[in-house]
């Protein structure tokens, strides 16, 4: 397994497994996708990599974020956070990393963290059967509200 692609920003072809969207859009019934692609996409309003869901606004959305992976994560995080200042949900899908500044500047304490059990088995876009992989690290569900 290549996972240095798998998490990297070299693809965004990853995609939430939809029983784990399912169960979260369940609870907070999500309106908007900001970071996906044309066949990864989780909610009827989505952007992608070329409408760059960073520069849009997410008001009066209530938004799932599984972001790419790589460098820019922390792009996607203080995206998150200003946009629940001015008043949508969010709710991301991202690595458990809590020794990052991005953590520590637009997480902990500002929001509601949720640590996943076990390795989330991502769905691989870019294998021809859409096959799952295991993360190669812990997660965690952030919510803004």
């Amino acid at each position: 397994m290549n996972t240095g692609v798998m998490f990297s920003s070299k693809s965004n072809e990853w995609g939430t497994p939809q029983d784990l969207f399912d169960d979260l859009n369940q609870e907070f019934s999500f309106t908007l996708d900001p970071c996906s692609t044309k066949v990864n996409y989780k909610c009827e309003k989505y952007y992608t990599i070329e409408d760059d869901g960073l520069l849009q606004d997410w008001s009066n959305e209530t938004v799932f974020v599984n972001p790419p992976y790589g460098r820019e994560i922390g792009d996607w995080v203080k995206k998150a956070y200003e946009e629940h200042l001015k008043g949508s949900t969010i709710v991301m899908l991202i690595p458990a990393r809590t020794d990052t500044k991005y953590f520590h500047n637009y997480i902990y304490g500002k929001a509601e963290i949720r640590f996943i059990k076990g390795r989330i088995k991502f769905i691989n876009y870019l294998n021809p059967e859409y096959k799952k992989q295991a993360a190669p690290f812990p997660s965690m569900i952030v919510v803004y509200k």
